[in-house]
């Protein structure tokens, strides 16, 4: 079939934006048969690939999934294409953190949602279980509100199809996308251990010993087993000193900094650079979670916060939205009343977040994790031990900790973010009366 060229460019006719090509090619798919409308899919997934929130939010609304669905009820679309760009989408939704509610209340994600149901409520015998799988994926890496039904019914399936281990590429990339979406679900609680640990533990164990998995897929098996930590405290020992939860993060998040050209913007990336850079977010995103509820501490988590350390630095140039988690998450570490402030200072966060707050130029959000994080290291070093070894090493490490931020300026630095503080802290009055008192009580 002949196509004119609408996107050839000349002096009198500007380049179409990405929101305008995604637009021209999907109205074009309807007159396009099977293989043919495949290969536009194709084209329309790789534009995808470059859109940032702004761009998807105003191209990917309810009217356009509801398109959808009617061209499936016409036989306009297949299932299997609509399947192909759907798992597009929602990979780069869930990759990018671009949530949006418009597929949830679309008539094409509730087909999804009750053709998932039905084809469940078969018997196994004539479970078309592919396609099942393909359901819950669309569904999941596309909806913000997924039912606990649905989700009770996807979890079993998308578990069996991450447990495969041949080492195909194809079969790696269906092991990601199962992984992808089951790091999608959130923190349900109706999720019960019998449903998901034996399987979860096989995945990490398998990679562990034969190091075959995609990265974004050994994250989001984690991110998966830490989302259920976060109501079900009995799984600590299985993550800490079983599986080594740590140590693991520590060791992707160390060779994913080295392989990367931080002095490359995100932009100016390749999109596997890109996409490695992403895999650090989701990491440290999910490491605020478990530094918020971790109660068992040893060696490896020492060296996880130098590792977090290190990613700050190396991207404090040209990847602020990276430190700004690499704060957040040990803002969190020093609220944990299990984890040892002299730790923090050896891991080099004390000096690194110092040196943030003397930069020229400020975020105020950067400015609000940075003072949170100072204020819980403040009030965990004000907490007197029983211990009377213990309680000398606390001492030491308060007088190390309030002389290197006297040496540096730091109560002059609180002064001048006065103003900003007022606004931003309204909200947090404690943080605001104890503004200029963050050490003086030495």
């Amino acid at each position: 079939m002949e196509m004119h060229n609408k996107y050839k460019s000349n002096d009198d006719i500007q380049e179409p934006s990405l929101e305008d090509k995604i637009s021209n090619l999907f109205s074009e798919l309807d007159i396009y048969k099977d293989e043919e409308q495949k290969q536009k899919i194709e084209e329309l997934n790789e534009i995808i690939e470059g859109m940032n929130k702004e761009m998807f939010d105003s191209v990917f609304k309810t009217e356009l999934y509801d398109k959808m669905n009617k061209m499936i009820e016409e036989k306009k679309m297949s299932m299997e294409n609509a399947i192909l760009l759907l798992k597009h989408i929602g990979y780069s939704n869930v990759l990018k953190n671009m949530w949006n509610s418009c597929f949830h209340l679309s008539s094409l994600g509730k087909k999804l949602k009750n053709m998932a149901e039905e084809e469940e409520k078969k018997e196994k015998e004539k479970r078309n279980e592919k396609l099942l799988i393909d359901f819950c994926e669309c569904y999941i890496l596309l909806s913000i509100l997924v039912n606990s039904e649905l989700i009770l019914i996807c979890v079993p399936c998308l578990l069996k199809a991450a447990l495969k281990k041949e080492e195909s590429e194809e079969t790696q990339k269906e092991v990601e996308m199962a992984l992808l979406a089951l790091s999608n679900i959130g923190q349900f609680k109706e999720i019960e251990q019998k449903q998901y640990l034996k399987e979860i533990k096989e995945i990490i164990q398998y990679h562990q010993k034969h190091n075959n998995h995609i990265r974004l897929a050994y994250q989001s098996a984690w991110q998966f087993f830490i989302d259920r930590f976060y109501s079900d405290k009995s799984l600590e020992r299985v993550i800490v000193n079983e599986l080594h939860f740590a140590r693991e993060a520590a060791r992707e998040l160390e060779e994913l900094t080295k392989c990367l050209n931080w002095k490359n913007k995100f932009e100016e990336m390749s999109k596997e650079e890109a996409n490695e850079v992403l895999v650090i977010r989701r990491w440290i995103q999910t490491l605020e979670i478990f530094f918020s509820s971790c109660q068992l501490w040893n060696e490896e988590l020492v060296e996880l916060f130098r590792s977090i350390v290190r990613v700050f630095r190396a991207a404090k140039d040209n990847h602020r939205e990276i430190c700004y988690w690499c704060i957040f998450s040990l803002r969190s570490a020093a609220e944990n009343r299990n984890v040892e402030i002299d730790d923090l200072l050896k891991s080099g966060a004390i000096d690194a977040f110092l040196e943030e707050m003397h930069r020229r130029t400020l975020n105020e959000g950067m400015v609000y994790e940075c003072l949170q994080f100072f204020t819980n290291v403040s009030n965990r070093l004000k907490e007197k031990k029983d211990n009377e070894m213990e309680e000398v090493k606390r001492k030491a490490t308060k007088m190390e900790i309030f002389e290197k931020l006297e040496e540096e300026g730091y109560e002059d630095t609180i002064t001048s973010f006065y103003e900003v503080i007022s606004i931003r802290f309204i909200y947090n009055p404690e943080l605001l009366l104890n503004i200029y008192d963050y050490f003086v009580n030495v």
